[in-house]
């Protein structure tokens, strides 16, 4: 980590208010690269001196795993968070990257969207409980940001996490069907906006997997600007080998290979979102 600490770019004042800023990383479509957008820019908020906690709301768990989080070793889960069974403050787990912790998940959530389908509070559930974390943390430094990696699926889950943040970040393969999916996902943050949560707005799209040398990838991104226009960031998440190795070493890619392509373009996307805060905070 020391080196992450030399190699970062200069710190910027962080424009997070003492509640953190709640952001759902969400898109129904799978391998699209949305935990390991989770959990490395999670990594890069926190070299720029952010407090991160990333909240794993998918049953698979591959954020929890890919932040070096041994399966055997999650007694508490964001199951029993949402099951009502613990607090999140007893569920937040520290890594090996100074200033980021993550809330694990497991298979048990799976099944939670029955075990709480017929309370009154199924959709708020989350939102509860990242508010008297917020309230037990701030005498000794509160998170900044919370990354929910939601499921690649609209369910209770992705509904929670909908419902408990202040924007939602798309990350979008650059690939044939992106915009069809995107148009789903816009529907349902419109729902849930009109029904649950009418702060919620569209942080930003972040093209992943981008590829230069293959003209498709270069037609999706011209599409996606047009269609979406400012709210896709400027940073563009390259197809790159060691973002793929590094999940199997538990290890976000930022530590195990700083200088790689990937590493650098999410310490990008890190600066260019806290722009964006900057820029929301002023306005």
């Amino acid at each position: 980590m020391d080196s992450l600490t030399a190699d970062a770019p200069t710190p910027i004042p962080s424009a997070a208010p003492a509640r953190p800023r709640v952001l759902a990383l969400a898109n129904q479509k799978g391998g699209v690269g949305k935990t390991t957008t989770a959990i490395n820019l999670g990594t890069a908020l926190a070299a720029i001196g952010e407090k991160v906690l990333i909240l794993d709301l998918d049953p698979q768990g591959n954020a929890s795993t890919g932040l070096g989080i041994d399966r055997k070793s999650r007694r508490l889960s964001t199951y029993h968070v949402l099951a009502g069974e613990a607090e999140l403050a007893s569920v937040v787990t520290e890594t090996a990257v100074p200033r980021l912790h993550v809330a694990p998940s497991t298979l048990d959530l799976l099944g939670v969207e029955l075990e709480i389908a017929h309370e009154r509070n199924r959709a708020h559930r989350l939102k509860h409980a990242i508010e008297r974390l917020a309230a037990r943390s701030a005498a000794d430094g509160p998170f900044t940001y919370v990354l929910i990696d939601c499921p690649p699926s609209l369910n209770l889950l992705t509904i929670n996490a909908l419902t408990a943040a202040d924007s939602v970040l798309v990350p979008l393969q650059c690939e044939f069907f992106a915009l069809e999916g995107l148009s789903q996902l816009l529907s349902t943050v419109e729902q849930v906006r009109a029904s649950l949560n009418p702060r919620l707005t569209i942080h930003g799209v972040v093209l992943t997997m981008f590829d230069p040398r293959n003209n498709l990838s270069g037609q999706v991104v011209a599409d996606v600007r047009q269609f979406m226009g400012e709210k896709v960031y400027d940073t563009m998440i390259p197809r790159n080998v060691r973002v793929s190795e590094a999940p199997s070493h538990g290890k976000p890619v930022l530590l195990y290979d700083l200088k790689c392509a990937g590493s650098q373009a999410y310490l990008r996307l890190a600066s260019e979102i806290i722009q964006r805060e900057r820029a929301l905070k002023a306005a």
